[in-house]
């Protein structure tokens, strides 16, 4: 099992990721009682921002971290549905990823968006 998958805040989230590259992250998380009946925009934040991390991070050396410096999100999903996402890297530069993660509602529909950049930068020790 891969650190993604078992990640407190992704256990905390109920997040089941379905795969990891550096050119393809796919995840889901069920619309639980507790969320209130829709999943509310931070979880979709959440979800947008941890593929986009996975996603940007899977190809970097040991040591590499990134950072989101830019996102934006829209819509709804409700009570007992499940929010798909797929994420995918627009562009790879030297010092940044920009990703689009797409999130879809069980019925197929679009409910977000989620474009970030993510900063790319060594650990120092």
């Amino acid at each position: 099992m891969e650190l993604a998958e078992v990640a407190p805040f992704n256990k905390l989230l109920g997040l089941k990721v379905h795969q990891r590259s550096p050119e393809r992250s796919e995840a889901e998380l069920t619309v639980r009682e507790e969320r209130r009946g829709v999943l509310h925009g931070g979880a979709v934040m959440a979800l947008g921002d941890t593929l986009g991390g996975m996603t940007a991070s899977s190809s970097l050396p040991a040591g590499g971290r990134t950072a989101t410096i830019e996102s934006n999100f829209f819509a709804a999903v409700h009570l007992g549905d499940t929010a798909s996402a797929v994420c995918i890297p627009l562009h790879r530069g030297r010092t940044t990823v920009v990703l689009e993660t797409r999130i879809t509602r069980g019925d197929g529909k679009l409910a977000a968006i989620v474009t970030q950049t993510q900063l790319l930068f060594e650990q120092k020790e």
